[in-house]
């Protein structure tokens, strides 16, 4: 099969296959599922090992060209504009890694997928096509969505957040574009906003706006999500037969299915650590076998991981033979025997990561956010449990600058991280942004009054 003909298949197994781009320019399939490749192809250990001599964009390139075909845009050029920046692996001992993703144009390991989105998806509009995307956000997604997508003809976002649940510099990267990016403060949590959006994609009122997603339950996040997940492993390792750790502080999942694309891709992984905060209804499923949301979402420090029913797990589950709606029942169960073979779940409380922070800025004079303190202790975790693995290559993700999270960092540790060049002077920016209720009707009505031109 060639990425001309790779089909993507709803969750749900309702709506009909599409290709990639149809895929990606609908977001949500029409029965509430979330797209996924008919088949992934295996990249072979070769290839991996030439890796080691490619540029960021390069590998970009190699693994995104296997999900799709590009023949009026070149694909190349596009991974080329897209990655002008590229993360940064740290050691801090001879096998443990922070992979730092905070180096785009927002600080955010989102940038890494929005700012591939848009050029895919800004080039295939219609002259006389509209989208409208709608993201709900937990933090970072939408800075770094809103700044991919800034004035890019015939596209406008609206973006909600949880109000009282982002940072005051997440918020402010969102706020303060305007153009055609819409902010809305939604009174409630991240999981109310993704509500609102998920059921306004299926709301037929709202057909004619040409409705679709940037967050991660679109395809097109997670495909340039698996990539640094190689570039990773190609800087550290040299023999492609020897295994690697991964620590993924998650959320909404994004980035974990992200690793877990790049492990159906071949690449050689021998454990992906799913660190949560409170937010446990995860690590309780993958211990019992039991799923239960987390309502409402818990309120932790590390607040772009206050998920309490990750969009994801859906595709998780559907990777290992099972089925669960978006409702989060559990359809068909999957092979939990194999799922825990790969994965290694914690819930790590604020405490412990308050804890982890200092302990690592003591130790090593690194300076972690509260999202990449959760994935240390996560990892730290695993290998004092398994100490046979204490050689084993490990990377931990760090997915934002400290600078983003300066008020919390500053209590924890007593000093302010460095403002990277992406967060200057955003104090000084006029903020724009509603503030709604988490009610559908309010959003719906909203949308129709100031979005169907």
């Amino acid at each position: 099969m060639t990425a001309q003909d790779l089909l993507f298949y709803s969750t749900n197994k309702i709506s009909k296959p599409l290709n990639f781009f149809q895929a990606i320019l609908e977001g949500l399939a029409p029965d509430r599922g979330l797209y996924m490749p008919e088949s992934i192809p295996v990249i072979s250990k070769e290839v991996i090992k030439d890796m080691h001599g490619l540029e960021y964009h390069q590998i970009a390139h190699l693994i995104l060209e296997q999900f799709m075909e590009d023949p009026q845009q070149d694909l190349k050029q596009k991974c080329q504009d897209a990655y002008s920046f590229f993360p940064r692996l740290e050691a801090v001992s001879p096998s443990n890694h922070l992979l730092w993703l905070d180096t785009g144009p927002t600080a955010s390991f989102k940038d890494f997928a929005a700012q591939m989105m848009s050029r895919l998806m800004g080039t295939k509009l219609d002259k006389d096509k509209k989208l409208l995307i709608l993201t709900a956000t937990s933090g970072d997604t939408g800075s770094a969505i809103a700044r991919a997508f800034y004035q890019i003809p015939n596209i406008n976002l609206v973006i909600l957040f949880p109000i009282s649940e982002v940072s005051d510099s997440q918020r402010k990267q969102m706020t303060t574009l305007g153009g055609n990016v819409d902010v809305i403060g939604i009174d409630g949590k991240f999981d109310d906003a993704q509500a609102l959006v998920k059921r306004a994609f299926t709301d037929r009122a709202l057909t004619k706006l040409n409705l679709t997603s940037a967050n991660s339950i679109n395809i097109a996040r997670l495909l340039p999500q698996s990539v640094y997940y190689f570039w990773a492993y190609s800087r550290l390792i040299k023999n492609a037969d020897a295994e690697i750790i991964f620590s993924i502080p998650s959320g909404n999942f994004g980035d974990m299915m992200g690793a877990i694309l790049a492990w159906k891709m071949g690449l050689p992984i021998k454990k992906l650590i799913v660190a949560t905060n409170a937010n446990d209804e995860f690590p309780k499923f993958l211990q019992t076998g039991e799923y239960q949301k987390v309502e409402p979402s818990r309120k932790c420090i590390s607040n772009a991981m206050n998920v309490g029913h990750p969009s994801n797990l859906a595709r998780l589950i559907d990777i290992f033979g099972g089925a669960m709606d978006e409702n989060g029942e559990v359809n068909i169960e999957p092979d939990l025997d194999k799922m825990r073979q790969l994965i290694y779940s914690c819930s790590v409380s604020d405490e412990q990561t308050r804890q982890t922070m200092q302990t690592v800025y003591k130790k090593h004079n690194i300076i972690l956010d509260p999202h990449g303190a959760v994935g240390w202790f996560g990892m730290t975790k695993f290998l004092k449990e398994n100490p046979l693995d204490a050689d084993v290559k490990s990377v931990c993700l760090e997915t934002a600058n400290p600078a983003k999270f300066k008020e919390e960092v500053n209590k924890i540790l007593g000093v302010t991280p460095p403002i990277p060049p992406s967060l200057a002077n955003i104090d000084q920016a006029d903020e724009h942004f509603l503030k709604m209720s988490s009610n559908y009707e309010d959003f719906a009505k909203y949308l129709l009054e100031h979005k169907l031109k």
